[in-house]
């Protein structure tokens, strides 16, 4: 039974990949898992791997591991998490089970079903995803002034939904950066393309002037500055030089043009950067609390920082078992337990005596992180006197605004 102390009511999902060092054969696979290639996160493509799956709740504190085999598909294994989850958790009051688009397919819609709610990001793949990102919408502000939402109601694998489309102002912001970019690899491939409508020869004018409009429709944050059908003869046996007198020739009709951006494509375009869409099975949601529930996942992302932390000393892994590797996980994670329960704790206190700490950016913050903590330790030293039976202590260099008094024992 998860405890209210913590308010666990959402639980973050995500997979990552450990790269493992020496040789392993066929001899190690077992009904567990597999280390093999995989897709590598650390862009190791020359080690084998492993993946562990791990839940957090929206405080960073793990719940759940499970390993799995190197190659396995996002897909299956955030729903096999998700699954273990529902048997062997329970809470009094609602749950999330919250994960990225990997999660969100038809198949892992239809098994989880009505009765366990779920919080994804719908993958901009998705033709109707395309359309509501394109699509002029009439944007309400969210209580977090950085977003905006328009609600949608959507039915995908046969499971009624609540479709909220967003727009960031810090990711347009972001995104903007490298737009410029995409504009300029855009132009490259569509100069490309552009040659060899060039080089095409049509049978009639009717007929280039379709594939030219065709082109266009294809391409459309582009438009011709200029456009015209030119008419050549040229031989029919496709041979060099100019034709012979009596030679047999033909008429083709090739396409000249040159484009440029489109200005009002353009500026469409930039002005729907930043927009995604979530989703969520429970359609009493608000879009605040969607969006507030879903930017937690970032915190099972930092317990795999933490966990692949150079600080952590776990480096290269050999290990010829399974049950090894299991193993070095399940203390890895807990590891990760101490600490997140520790930092849980910390802010929890200062929360609760309204007290601050001087945060890396030289602001005061209540939520410091505790590796943050530590390093301010770092030179903290405790001096003991003893004045005949009195023993006095005097902790020195710590890092505050007070001054440090004498501590009497």
């Amino acid at each position: 039974m998860l405890t209210s102390e913590y308010g666990t009511h959402c639980l973050h999902v995500d997979t990552t990949a450990f790269s493992v060092s020496g040789e392993y054969d066929a001899d190690f696979d077992s009904r567990d898992m597999t280390i093999t290639y995989g897709h590598p996160k650390d862009g190791r493509w020359d080690l084998k791997q492993f993946v562990l799956g791990m839940a957090t709740d929206q405080h960073g504190i793990p719940l759940f591991l499970q390993t799995f085999s190197g190659n396995e598909s996002d897909k299956k294994t955030l729903l096999t998490i998700i699954t273990h989850l529902t048997e062997n958790l329970q809470h009094p009051s609602k749950v999330y089970h919250i994960a990225d688009a990997a999660f969100y397919t038809a198949e892992n819609l239809a098994t989880l079903g009505t009765h366990t709610f779920w919080i994804s990001r719908v993958p901009a793949t998705l033709n109707e995803v395309k359309d509501l990102v394109a699509a002029d919408l009439v944007l309400q502000p969210c209580a977090d002034d950085r977003y905006r939402y328009a609600e949608h109601a959507s039915e995908y694998a046969g499971i009624p939904q609540k479709w909220v489309v967003y727009h960031s102002a810090p990711m347009q912001e972001q995104q903007e950066k490298t737009f410029a970019k995409r504009l300029e690899n855009d132009w490259k491939k569509v100069e490309t393309s552009l040659r060899k409508l060039r080089a095409r020869a049509f049978a009639c004018e009717p007929d280039a002037r379709i594939a030219a409009e065709k082109w266009l429709q294809e391409h459309s944050q582009f438009c011709f500055t200029s456009m015209d059908i030119q008419v050549i003869t040229q031989k029919k046996t496709k041979k060099r030089g100019r034709p012979k007198a009596g030679e047999p020739v033909e008429t083709v009709y090739t396409v000249s043009a040159e484009i440029e951006h489109d200005a009002k494509s353009f500026e469409e375009k930039r002005q729907k950067l930043g927009r995604f869409v979530l989703a969520t099975n429970d359609r009493d949601l608000s879009p605040d609390e969607l969006l507030a529930n879903y930017k937690d996942q970032g915190t099972v992302e930092r317990g795999f920082r933490f966990l692949k932390d150079p600080s952590f000393r776990v480096a290269e892994i050999y290990l010829k078992k399974s049950s090894r590797i299991q193993a070095l996980a399940m203390i890895m994670v807990l590891c990760l337990f101490i600490y997140a329960m520790t930092e849980f704790r910390l802010r929890r206190n200062l929360q609760e005596t309204g007290e601050t700490v001087t945060g890396q950016t030289k602001k005061q913050t209540q939520k410091p992180t505790l590796k943050w903590i530590f390093f301010r330790f770092r030179r903290v030293r405790e001096l003991r006197f003893l004045e005949g039976e009195v023993v006095t202590v005097l902790v020195t260099n710590i890092l505050s605004s007070a001054v440090p008094s004498p501590i009497l024992k």
